[in-house]
């Protein structure tokens, strides 16, 4: 299908936008750049109603960009803990310590500065001049990108270079001077609402009239899925000790890579490196749990959780990077992986062996 057909209607947009879009999400209250940009971090790749109490709990420990600056990263991974894709607080940690400090608690005012900064893309950029600037932007989150490919009849995965290029210039030409902030809404509240990924209400669609995927009933083929591969497998062992007061050892991983700055447990990568772990720190008695699998983006991880019971050893009780950590207190606020929380949350139910 061709991107020559007709300009999508942005008047439509709006117009359904005013009777039927969302206007009481939590961060449409008391606009600030600052609320916009981290509800659209929050957002990527995570829908709306996981983020409201996420989102919540967020501003009310951290309100502004100069308490986001100043907290301790272990704080914000906190906050972060089971929203998953965790480089995005690392980088909304590193963006605040750059608006409070070099640029003066002021949130750039252009595209490019916008996208100088850590984490900021193009589409969250627009969004942040539009929503909260006054100022034109143009966005093209996942909710948009499925509005235009059903619209123009897309027929290729909208995350080739091609496609990319293909749909900025569309949402670019659809995006209107006027009530531009209120459009920007709009676009999301229909995609999110009205052309969901299953079953869109094609009906109620202010776009309805002229929308090819519509026309030529490609609605449950459009937009094009992307190309599946099959993920591989990686495991684990999680080695869960814990001491007599129900304390369990928990170590910071790297600032980087896979749960980069969170809290988990020591792995070992096989049998034999669990052995020698054991053997080293001469534990005799421990208990194995069923395997645990969780799911990235681009593979698989068979976790294979190990509980020990024993006093911890000199060399652990004061290193730096480890914490002996009481899983029935959720006081210790730090940055845990999802599978670590749940683990821990088991933990505290378990009697020592």
């Amino acid at each position: 299908m061709s991107s020559t057909h007709k300009t999508l209607d942005s008047q439509a947009v709006l117009t359904w936008f005013d009777q039927h879009g969302r206007h009481d999400l939590p961060w449409q209250q008391g606009i600030t750049p600052y609320r916009v940009w981290v509800s659209e971090i929050m957002l990527q790749q995570t829908q709306v109603t996981t983020v409201i109490p996420y989102f919540q709990r967020f501003m009310q420990h951290l309100p502004d960009v100069q308490s986001l600056a100043s907290a301790p990263l272990d704080s914000v991974l906190h906050l972060w803990t089971g929203l998953g894709y965790y480089a995005r607080a690392r980088n909304l940690h590193k963006t605040a310590v750059i608006i409070a400090g070099e640029l003066s608690g002021q949130f750039p005012d252009t595209l490019e500065k916008l996208c100088e900064l850590p984490g900021i893309g193009r589409s969250t950029a627009g969004a942040i001049l539009s929503l909260s600037m006054q100022q034109r932007g143009v966005i093209l989150d996942g909710n948009v990108k499925r509005v235009l490919c059903r619209y123009y009849a897309i027929d290729q995965w909208s995350g080739t270079s091609a496609a990319q290029k293909q749909l900025w210039q569309l949402a670019e030409a659809a995006t209107p001077d006027i009530r531009n902030s209120a459009y920007t809404q709009a676009m999301m509240d229909l995609g999110a609402t009205v052309c969901t990924r299953s079953r869109p209400d094609c009906q109620i669609c202010p776009l309805l009239r002229d929308c090819l995927a519509f026309k030529h009933r490609l609605t449950d083929r459009l937009p094009v899925s992307k190309p599946r591969k099959t993920l591989p497998v990686k495991s684990v062992y999680m080695l869960m000790w814990r001491d007599t007061d129900g304390r369990v050892m928990l170590q910071q991983r790297q600032s980087t890579g896979i749960w980069g700055g969170l809290w988990s447990f020591p792995e070992c990568a096989d049998d034999s490196s669990l052995q020698d772990w054991l053997a080293t720190r001469m534990i005799e008695k421990q208990q194995t749990w069923p395997v645990v699998r969780h799911t990235f983006s681009h593979y698989h991880l068979d976790i294979t959780p190990v509980l020990v019971d024993g006093q911890p050893q000199p060399d652990l009780t004061d290193s730096a990077g480890i914490l002996w950590y009481n899983p029935d207190h959720s006081d210790q606020r730090i940055g845990l992986a999802a599978p670590v929380k749940k683990l821990l949350g088991q933990l505290a139910s378990e009697k020592p062996m």
